[in-house]
């Protein structure tokens, strides 16, 4: 059964959730996922006051509902494991992820798929800028994986990218970084 993570929070400050992967809650129980830790700004708190966890991660799935677009770090170094997001998601999704799958049902934000090493990200609307790229100062961005933009993209797709698949189905931004 997959976990289900329902977005309820009203907040105009970035929410982020990095590290809450299906590799890390597949065996806790939802009592236990609720009490992870996330941002909102600089202020950590439980999980569950920004979203309503139902069913389990055993099958290591999890779903994420809502409108995501100021929630960040989704999927973030997953290394096996399935992530649905259904509605748009802030910046990060999947970066540095080694293993897995991501959907999207939606647009995100930008740094998507950044300095990935495997895995499987689509993006089934829009994606922002340095997708597939590299954080500023480091030397290598995109290393291996697949990553499937429907939509447009941004500036900088594939900055310092190594190996590994991007495609765009729409247009791209200025400056392609492919080395």
């Amino acid at each position: 059964m997959t976990l289900k993570l329902s977005y309820h929070g009203q907040t105009t400050v970035p929410v982020e959730v990095e590290g809450l992967t299906p590799d890390w809650a597949c065996d806790k129980t939802p009592a236990e996922i609720e009490k992870f830790e996330i941002f909102h700004g600089n202020r950590k708190l439980p999980l569950a006051e920004m979203f309503r966890v139902t069913g389990d991660a055993g099958d290591k799935c999890l779903e994420f509902e809502g409108d995501l677009s100021g929630v960040h770090w989704i999927g973030a170094k997953t290394a096996s494991g399935h992530v649905r997001i259904l509605g748009p998601a802030g910046r990060h999704v999947g970066s540095e992820m080694s293993g897995g799958s991501i959907v999207v049902e939606g647009n995100t934000g930008g740094w998507v798929g950044v300095e990935m090493r495997g895995g499987f990200i689509h993006v089934r609307g829009n994606a922002g800028h340095l997708a597939g790229g590299a954080y500023r100062g480091s030397t290598k961005g995109m290393t291996g994986g697949t990553l499937l933009i429907d939509g447009n993209a941004g500036n900088e797709i594939g900055l310092s990218m190594r190996r590994g698949l991007i495609a765009v189905g729409g247009s791209a931004g200025d400056l392609l970084g492919f080395n």
